[in-house]
């Protein structure tokens, strides 16, 4: 990579323990439908020099029990991955109870994320993901049944603020998770109706920490740099950060977080385009290794192209070409007709990814009559597909 550029000097050098596993420094990577697989968390892994927490792609419980053949390929982990981190989403606290086991009893992975965030309409009609914290009682029947199955494998949980500015269940989530055993809390500062759009309330982070100090909040969203997660950090009062969009077709972001955090201000990685295509043709090929076929690799990446050739001077014929290539070599023969000597641009961080907001939420018939009352809910609400 290029020669990276200065910032203001900072040290923060704080560690995050999740159970028994210390994460030094704390940063996590946040799980992302069809994004955050074995190659790109190989990926991020190697910029951060091994350092941080690297969470698989949502795996539903359901999928997980009936031992779905995608769902067992994402729970695979390279061998070099450790902690092994998995997220799991369920809506039914017995179905949660018994996927919790499985990882557990065979040793699937070292730590076990729930996720109660998810904002799109397929997993919120079912009651899950940020739906899900608004029936308190529910909520606590699942952490509890998770954490009582997993032993001791320490159980975190990622949440939004609530299902939108009338239904905040952030700070009850809290006070139950601490309650049942939760190891760590992540806070996305969005509601469920925001989705990815506006600003993140970075004082509901704040808010949180002061509510549940007994453990770990960590703070998500709109984590575009490096400084962004150490201002995240002083602003709140924290105690790590997860960053999702702010990696997309930015692998390296790893690099330059580890930078941040170990107070190394000269660690802010800038690559040229030629560096940038060099990673491009690297993350579709650990694709195709992974799937087992370049073509099908080739393809799955073709959503990165986007966003990893922001900024730079780049037709837009040619970005539609490089995102229909079918092969390695058609990729790379692509990238090889751009001006590869092109800088890092100015005012190439930012957002990316999804960013609508004020969405109505999909919800179950009847979901908000009462915060407590969890009748109906079972197996039949569970997803049985994994990867969000």
């Amino acid at each position: 990579m290029s020669t990276p550029t200065s910032s203001a000097p900072y040290s923060l050098n704080p560690t995050l323990q999740v159970g028994p596993h210390t994460v030094a420094p704390p940063v996590v990577l946040a799980p992302m439908a069809g994004i955050t697989n074995a190659p790109f968390r190989s990926l991020c892994r190697e910029f951060s020099g091994g350092k941080g927490l690297f969470v698989s792609e949502m795996i539903t419980t359901r999928a997980l029990v009936e031992r779905n053949e995608k769902t067992m390929q994402l729970v695979h982990f390279d061998a070099s991955e450790t902690p092994r981190s998995i997220q799991l989403y369920g809506v039914d606290p017995a179905t949660v109870g018994k996927a919790v086991r499985m990882i557990a009893e065979e040793d699937l992975a070292d730590h076990i994320d729930l996720n109660f965030g998810c904002p799109v309409p397929k997993v919120t009609r079912k009651g899950g993901g940020s739906a899900l914290p608004y029936k308190r009682n529910l909520l606590r029947a699942i952490l509890r049944e998770a954490v009582s199955g997993a032993g001791d494998l320490p159980v975190t949980m990622k949440m939004r603020k609530g299902i939108d500015d009338d239904h905040i269940t952030y700070l009850d989530a809290g006070r139950i998770a601490v309650e049942e055993g939760v190891t760590s809390i992540a806070l996305h500062g969005r509601t469920a109706a925001q989705h990815y759009g506006g600003t993140a309330d970075w004082d509901a982070i704040a808010r949180l920490k002061e509510h549940v100090p007994e453990i770990p909040v960590l703070g998500n969203g709109d984590i575009w740099s490096a400084e962004d997660a150490v201002r995240m950090v002083r602003e709140t009062g924290c105690d790590g950060v997860v960053v999702g969009r702010g990696c997309l077709g930015r692998p390296w972001l790893f690099a330059d977080l580890v930078a941040a955090f170990e107070g190394r201000p000269d660690g802010v990685m800038r690559p040229s385009l030629r560096e940038v295509a060099d990673v491009m043709v690297r993350h579709a090929t650990l694709l195709g290794e992974w799937i087992g076929d370049e073509s099908r690799g080739v393809i799955d990446f073709r959503k990165h192209v986007a966003w990893y050739l922001k900024g730079f001077a780049v037709g837009s014929e040619m970005r539609k070409r490089l995102a229909i290539t079918s092969s390695l070599a058609e990729l790379r023969a692509g990238l090889d007709e751009l001006n590869l000597d092109q800088p890092w641009p100015t005012g190439a961080d930012g957002p990316r990814g999804r960013t609508s907001g004020n969405n109505r939420v999909v919800l179950p018939d009847g979901w908000l009559k009462d915060p407590y009352d969890c009748a109906g809910i079972g197996e039949d609400a569970e997803l049985d597909t994994s990867g969000g």
